[in-house]
């Protein structure tokens, strides 16, 4: 089959852990111990968030007295793209040995006159407390939001609209490599009044972007991983309880918060209803228990999901089997 995996940025980086380079890539080689029983049967294309990472770049580009002025989000996220696709091309590489993998850059195509550029939703950076947080806002004029008990950064986050590199993922794919790509929600750019494609200051979500990535490259299914077992209904009150299964229709009528479960709820709700294909969200660590039917908030079409034999993988043509 062909999967589409997101890895959650706090997957990576967990709550309160200092943003160091060692503490991450600790956390990539548990992630990739995760993730290498899905290469290994599957085909496997691996997307990442990059929400703390970024918001570190951003903080130290910000204090640099060398800089004139900081530099700008695409260029953060293109770095972060570089240094996280670099721990996990590595890591997927020693427990993968012989496997090809490839990692690159990519960028995301957005609109420009998207609405979201003027209402920031998306946390980037590290969590604070309200104090720091509102001091950190009023020095360098930030907008923060309340992220659970916690404050973060928030920036401008537009719908994304195509993966620009999808071709070559998909030639990448047909030669048998596992494909890191889109990380952060890939660079964001839009084309501008020449044709031409530049960068803008934003961080698209990286699980929409996901999402229209794994309809592009006709995914058999679609898994977003982050750092709890289920999607909850009434999240944070004592009525809250988990969803195991759920109709795309059913999911969008709960209510979720904006900046962090909405955007995945979204994704898997628009990956099923247009590919008529599975998704589900569920912790990194159960992600082989979430293909078996075992785990996490598995969403159909028709709500119900019993495991591997339920997916139907599409016939594909590799271009090691076309006559010459």
């Amino acid at each position: 089959m062909r999967l589409v995996v997101a890895l959650g940025g706090n997957a990576l980086l967990r709550r309160g852990q200092k943003p160091d380079a060692e503490v991450q890539e600790a956390n990539i080689v548990r992630a990739v111990a995760a993730l290498a029983p899905l290469a290994e049967e599957h085909e496997l294309v691996l997307t990442h968030g990059n929400g703390p990472q970024v918001g570190v770049l951003a903080l130290q580009s910000a204090s640099d007295p060398n800089l004139t002025t900081p530099y700008p989000f695409d260029v953060l996220g293109a770095q972060t793209q570089g240094m996280i696709g670099y721990w996990l091309l590595q890591a997927m590489q020693n427990v993968l040995p012989g496997r090809q993998v490839a990692s690159i850059i990519n960028q995301t195509l957005v609109e420009a006159h998207d609405p979201a550029f003027g209402d920031p939703t998306k946390f980037v950076g590290e969590v604070y407390g309200e104090e720091e947080a509102r001091r950190l806002a009023s020095e360098r004029g930030w907008t923060v939001k309340q992220d659970g008990s916690y404050w973060r950064r928030v920036v401008g986050s537009p719908r994304p609209q195509r993966v620009v590199e999808t071709r070559l993922i998909r030639l990448l794919l047909n030669s048998g490599a596992v494909v890191v790509c889109a990380g952060g929600g890939g660079v964001p750019v839009i084309r501008n009044e020449y044709g031409r494609l530049e960068g803008v200051e934003a961080v698209v979500d990286k699980d929409l972007t996901t999402s229209v990535l794994a309809e592009a490259l006709d995914a058999d299914a679609l898994l977003v991983l982050t750092d709890v077992p289920h999607v909850q209904r009434n999240f944070g009150t004592a009525d809250a309880a988990p969803i195991l299964r759920a109709t795309p229709g059913a999911l969008q009528r709960e209510s979720f918060p904006g900046g962090s479960m909405g955007p995945k709820v979204d994704a898997v709700c628009r990956f099923v209803e247009v590919t008529g294909d599975m998704a589900a969200i569920g912790r990194l660590e159960d992600a082989v228990d979430i293909i078996n039917g075992e785990a996490g908030t598995i969403i159909t079409p028709g709500g119900d999901y019993g495991g591997p034999d339920d997916l139907r993988p599409r016939r594909r043509v590799h271009l090691a089997t076309v006559p010459t």
